[in-house]
């Protein structure tokens, strides 16, 4: 395979794959693109790679820069933005991690905390059932917020020594 089907390939592919973690096809992408590129590139060079327009590529450059993904490279003069992407996969795979529990999992857990306070005889079937169930989801969303926390928190060899005991 050339190189250049194999670029095409990994940005399709990681494209695709960004739509499970939240984001949009195009801005994951965005960031295939320059997650693969050895120098920093351009909004034009983004378009024209892409073949996606000036305000797609603006506007999904912006949301990864907000997702801690992409980074602006200040170029010695240059008047152009040039962007650039983190090319660990720890680090990428730890920073949507990160951002996905701060736009996921912690606005969940702050409303499982107001509906538990909800006014009733919690002797009342209906009252009980569902405050047995927004308890579930309460203790179920902490284990979850401490298993990512430590993910998050650790490096590569600690993570793989330690999920490799497990399936032993």
């Amino acid at each position: 395979m050339k190189l250049s089907e194999a670029k095409q390939q990994f940005i399709s592919t990681w494209g695709a794959m960004g739509t499970h973690w939240g984001i949009n096809r195009t801005m994951a992408q965005v960031h295939a693109l320059l997650m693969i590129s050895p120098d920093p590139l351009t909004q034009d060079d983004v378009m024209a790679q892409l073949n996606i327009s000036r305000g797609n590529v603006n506007m999904n450059i912006r949301d990864l820069i907000d997702w801690g993904l992409v980074d602006r490279v200040l170029i010695q003069g240059e008047r152009k933005e040039y962007f650039t992407a983190e090319k660990d996969i720890w680090k990428v795979a730890r920073q949507i991690i990160k951002e996905r529990k701060k736009r996921e999992l912690d606005p969940m857990m702050k409303l499982m905390d107001q509906l538990s306070k909800v006014d009733g005889d919690k002797k009342d079937k209906e009252v009980k059932t569902f405050l047995d169930t927004i308890s579930g989801i309460k203790k179920f969303g902490a284990h979850a917020d401490s298993m990512l926390d430590v993910v998050v928190k650790s490096d590569e060899n600690w993570f793989i020594s330690t999920a490799l005991k497990l399936f032993k």
